[in-house]
């Protein structure tokens, strides 16, 4: 499949022509050719995070992802630490969940992944990304509070180096998205939208919250954001206007969710670092 990608694009720098859409691949005086190679960080998650996938491509798998430890968690109406509790009990009755997740998992960990998992679903959401399951990836950081605030550094072993001694320094998995491709057309399943995902959410950082809410808002008056969407990626109108649309429909089912008292925003993972909580906050439902 690899080699096969590279013939085409060695077709295509020939006669551009022959690859579709050019213009996906070519500047519009079909002078130059896009491209990037980069050196990504970061190691693959196993089913702890990208599910077991033992329901197959597509549907199947994304079904699956949801019954991680921290998508469970994040379907609980249960307050923040007891969804914590009953994310990691259901995830455990699947023999590889329960292994790939280890002996111990601390509750920093799982919100960590409860913020980082509400905002990969958004993103896949918007732009219509079918291939994510699988592809999700993470960096270790030892990570710990002081003085209020939290620091962290990569980490490089099971044991916390000699200068954080003291500290109560946890080694956390930091979830990062380096596959992404598959998205941004209308051709590709959006399988965050199609398995409703924003719909079962019921836990969400406020500034997630409010960064969607005046995204949709600057869309819908066509304000900078969607200017610079229009005028930065070179994307056609149908492109932007799949964006647009997803914008919009996903802060309206999150809006539903708030009205209907379904979301609680108490996903601050630093917070819960430095205080050992995150009490839910008060947001509006209608405004950033």
């Amino acid at each position: 499949m690899v080699h096969a990608g590279w013939l085409a694009l060695r077709d295509g720098e020939r006669e551009p022509s022959t690859y579709s859409p050019t213009d996906e691949l070519f500047t519009s005086d079909r002078s130059a050719m896009y491209g990037i190679l980069i050196r990504t960080s970061g190691d693959r998650y196993g089913s702890e995070i990208n599910g077991t996938r033992e329901s197959g491509w597509g549907t199947g798998q994304n079904l699956d992802f949801q019954n991680t430890a921290a998508f469970l968690a994040l379907r609980s109406e249960k307050p923040l630490e007891g969804a914590i509790r009953e994310g990691l009990a259901e995830a455990r009755l699947n023999p590889t969940l329960d292994r790939d997740l280890g002996h111990d998992v601390p509750d920093a960990q799982m919100v960590y992944w409860m913020k980082e998992l509400t905002e990969i679903v958004l993103l896949d959401f918007l732009f219509e990304q079918q291939d994510r399951i699988g592809n999700i990836d993470f960096v270790r950081e030892w990570t710990w509070a002081e003085e209020g605030q939290v620091r962290s550094r990569n980490a490089t072993g099971a044991e916390a180096p000699a200068e954080l001694a003291g500290r109560a320094a946890v080694l956390l998995k930091r979830t990062w998205i380096n596959d992404n491709d598959a998205g941004g057309r209308a051709a590709y399943v959006d399988f965050a939208e199609k398995t409703h995902m924003l719909e079962k959410i019921r836990h969400m950082a406020p500034g997630t919250y409010r960064k969607l809410l005046a995204l949709d808002r600057d869309f819908d008056r066509q304000g900078p954001l969607y200017a610079y969407y229009r005028d930065s990626f070179g994307l056609t109108s149908s492109q932007l206007g799949l964006l647009v649309r997803h914008a919009a429909h996903a802060a309206a089912i999150l809006r539903e969710s708030c009205r209907a008292g379904h979301l609680r925003f108490d996903l601050d993972p630093e917070r819960f670092l430095v205080e050992g909580t995150s009490p839910a906050r008060e947001v509006s439902c209608e405004t950033p």
